[in-house]
């Protein structure tokens, strides 16, 4: 696929207006305060996963309302003090998969928190374990159409409330320094570590590549691809909606997470990518952290021209790794 987004040097200067709501902050505020009335811990317990250099554990703590949601946690064997903690969000349609999947940021010495996805885990991997038991509204049969026509009722509200709330339990977490958690995705998980970003405001770092939600319109005009392609099908057969899921989608629109977080950020994306249009990362890259009371927070784009959704693949997570240990200090 070539390149079908705008030019390279427009994308650098690609700041669109604000698409977002007057209620935008009280709706995320009383969101999170209902979620945030119970310890977020429910259970952890240890799995063995044959690996000698990881230690593993079966979290779940309490998500949107209180919902049980299902994570893996490991340790490198053998740590002896609170390390930084690297919380990971999936792709979407993924769930968590299998403990030894995902080893990364654990093998680089850190904390390491995969949360699973509601709903989600039976299209692509080794599947999740975490059921959405809201997921009742009116809708399509994929997550991102799940209750679109209310922002109350909208999936993408209560997985970012479960993000958040991963956050909150990964701090609480044995051998854990609380002070130091970092944000981590790819795709739809890149949109999560993204809200996670504008939501929490004392994150150490995050890492966002090819992210889900930003520059919601402009994408459903790009793209038929992935989940901005069931959206698309969603108004095809509902007509005349259409304001109505915009205005839904404005609640979770990444590039006002975006405006909103503080902590230093590492971007990625291929500008030929044709399911999270390269134009919405750089939405978000463009107007990160301007809001955040007149500090400019260290950010970084790492742009792959002749690349589309996987982007720099393993390239990217060297470069991130760099980044990291700069920020947090070696």
């Amino acid at each position: 696929m070539p390149a079908f987004d705008l030019p390279p040097a427009e994308l650098r200067r690609h700041r669109p207006e604000p698409d977002e709501p007057d209620d935008f902050d009280t709706f995320w505020r009383d969101t999170l305060k209902q979620a945030g009335q119970r310890a977020p811990l429910v259970s952890v317990h240890p799995v063995e996963t044959g690996l000698r250099l990881t230690n593993t554990w079966d979290v779940t703590f309490r998500g949107f309302t209180g919902d049980p949601v299902r994570a893996w946690f490991s340790l490198p064997a053998g740590a002896r003090e609170p390390l930084p903690v690297v919380v990971e969000f999936v792709g979407y349609g993924r769930g968590r998969g299998l403990p030894h999947e995902r080893l990364t940021w654990v093998n680089a010495g850190y904390a390491h928190l995969l949360m699973d996805n509601r709903g989600q885990g039976d299209q692509y991997g080794n599947g999740g374990a975490t059921p959405d038991p809201h997921a009742t509204a009116p809708g399509g049969p994929g997550p991102a159409v799940r209750g679109l026509l209310s922002p109350r009722d909208y999936h993408y509200r209560r997985l970012i409330t479960d993000a958040v709330r991963a956050v909150t339990a990964a701090r609480a977490l044995p051998g854990v320094d609380s002070a130091r958690a970092v944000a981590v995705g790819n795709s739809q998980g890149g949109g999560l570590a993204l809200a996670v970003a504008g939501l929490v405001p004392d994150l150490a770092a995050v890492l966002v590549t090819a992210p889900l939600l930003c520059g919601i319109r402009r994408a459903l005009d790009l793209t038929d691809m992935g989940p901005y392609g069931e959206i698309a099908s969603y108004l095809s057969v509902h007509r005349g909606v259409e304001e109505t899921a915009y205005r839904t989608l404005s609640y979770v629109e990444g590039v006002s997470f975006a405006r909103r977080a503080q902590a230093p950020a590492h971007f990625g994306t291929g500008l030929r990518d044709t399911v999270c249009p390269p134009s919405g990362a750089y939405a978000a890259f463009n107007r990160y952290g301007e809001l955040s009371d007149g500090a400019d927070p260290r950010r970084e784009m790492s742009a792959y021209p002749f690349n589309g959704h996987e982007g720099g693949e393993a390239e990217q997570v060297a470069r991130q790794l760099r980044w990291l240990a700069a920020i947090l200090g070696g």
